[in-house]
């Protein structure tokens, strides 16, 4: 788990490193996978990217929590190549006997959990905005209820947007 948990955490380093450039003051960052827990995208809002992206406060609302719909959606995804090259050496999760797929999937969703983990130690979701002001997190698409439970373990009770999340996005 070590190897695929550095290697997503560099990743993940480099995207931010290259998107907080930009001097935007970020909410939402998150680490996104889908039900088989393939290679990872990194999807972000900021205000100043909702502000040009929302026409109406209706149209901020929807917007406000949809990775898919951020422009930074996939930001720099190359950066997951080595990540991707772990996960296929792993073999095809979808190949798996019920009882392998499910620790493999706790494997992979566990190694994402653990690199934001370390990036937020090191303090690199406050680079251009308090921490309490961003919420981070580790999503499986479709959405589902451990994206609540990855989020209670990121974030600490007093993080505002944090707040914000459960009361308007949460599973």
């Amino acid at each position: 788990m070590e190897a695929l948990t550095q290697a997503i955490y560099q990743a993940v380093r480099e995207v931010l490193t290259d998107l907080f450039q930009n001097g935007e003051h970020y909410y939402y960052i998150t680490l996104v996978s889908d039900g088989g827990a393939n290679t990872p995208c990194v999807s972000a809002w900021s205000y100043e990217a909702l502000d040009r992206a929302a026409g109406d406060d209706a149209e901020r609302e929807d917007l406000k929590w949809s990775y898919a719909d951020s422009p930074y959606c996939c930001w720099k995804q190359e950066a997951f190549e080595p990540v991707q090259t772990l996960l296929l050496s792993r073999g095809n999760i979808w190949d798996m006997e019920e009882e392998d797929f499910e620790r493999e999937y706790e494997l992979r969703y566990g190694a994402m959990e653990e690199a934001m983990r370390r990036l937020d130690r090191e303090g690199v979701f406050s680079a251009n905005q308090l921490r309490e002001n961003v919420v981070v997190l580790v999503e499986v698409m479709s959405p589902d209820y451990t994206n609540t439970q990855r989020a209670h373990r990121l974030n600490s009770p007093d993080c505002k947007m944090f707040l914000a999340w459960l009361e308007e996005a949460a599973e």
